[in-house]
């Protein structure tokens, strides 16, 4: 069940690198976006949450 997870957030940062490479509106990047948005899907039907999958931002400490 971990690997659903771990290929969501890999399907998400690939479809934001070809996003930030190609656009958002290339053909290639829909694609991406759509296994991205099925992954999660999947993810989240095997019981994960949206916190799962975007870890909280670290908080930074200032000195």
């Amino acid at each position: 069940m971990i690997r659903l997870i771990h290929a969501a957030r890999a399907a998400q940062h690939r479809a934001a690198r070809a996003a930030h490479a190609l656009g958002p509106a290339h053909p290639f990047t829909r694609l991406l976006l759509a296994a991205a948005a099925m992954a999660a899907a999947a993810a989240w039907e095997a019981g994960y949450r949206v916190a799962d999958l975007h870890h909280p931002a670290r908080q930074r400490t200032t000195r």
